[in-house]
């Protein structure tokens, strides 16, 4: 009776989760609020490893490189000019290849910033900050910059995985905030965040664990949700 209870719990919890989705609002800037001097993009993920190549790429992935790169071309022309690149550049005897395989070796394409990123007039200006695991902030400069940059008080999170990367880093902006008892704004666009998909038959196969990417893309954005980051579905002009 009681598993008989729980699963209809996560019935209902499920067709929830499909209407917060579906009903996601679209954040203009008019209704932003936002001083663009204190906003700063960071980007973590977006290279040639997840999107073009490798064993980790996914083209769920690379279809968000389009709507990110024209964010932070929207953003630039707003006057924002703090945009950070977390990525990973990991030495070839990586401890996360345990976890995730070979992927992203520093000096291999994998590890570069994909060329639609690279191209922006304004790449030169950004700031690319190197890491070893799914975590932007932790063994990197990460929380240096943010120390260096302390009048920044909103900050746009796109990349990937969503449940990953993404959420790592979201969760460490907020949550830092919280803890100094700082007011700090985190958005993250649906639109520019995914993450993989590994059907369980495929994974069966491969003998690894099954990744069912839509269900772990919006359940992972809901709780990023309920700790008070601000999901949207898309940051229109």
């Amino acid at each position: 009776m009681f598993s008989l209870r729980k699963n209809e719990s996560t019935h209902q919890f499920l067709a929830f989760l499909d209407e917060w989705f579906a009903s996601l609002p679209t954040l203009s800037f008019p209704q932003a609020g936002w001083d663009f001097q204190k906003t700063a993009l960071i980007s973590v993920d977006l290279i040639c490893g997840f999107c073009e190549e490798g064993l980790l790429s996914s083209p769920r992935v690379a279809a968000i490189v389009e709507p990110a790169v024209m964010l932070m071309q929207l953003l630039w022309e707003h006057g924002v000019r703090h945009f950070v690149l977390t990525q990973d550049n990991h030495p070839p005897e990586a401890e996360e290849f345990s976890e995730f395989g070979p992927h992203c070796v520093s000096g291999t394409r994998e590890a570069e910033t994909v060329d639609e990123i690279k191209q922006l007039p304004f790449f030169d200006s950004m700031t690319v900050i190197l890491k070893n695991s799914i975590h932007s902030g932790m063994n990197t400069e990460l929380h240096q910059w943010l120390e260096q940059h302390s009048q920044i008080d909103t900050f746009v999170v796109v990349g990937d995985c969503t449940d990953l990367c993404v959420y790592q880093l979201a969760m460490d902006l907020k949550l830092q905030a919280n803890a100094r008892q700082q007011k700090r704004r985190v958005i993250v666009p649906a639109n520019c965040v995914d993450t993989y998909d590994m059907p369980v038959e495929t994974a069966k196969e491969l003998g690894v664990l099954p990744h069912p990417g839509d269900l772990l893309h919006q359940i992972f954005l809901y709780h990023m949700a309920l700790n008070g980051i601000e999901v949207v579905k898309e940051i229109q002009p």
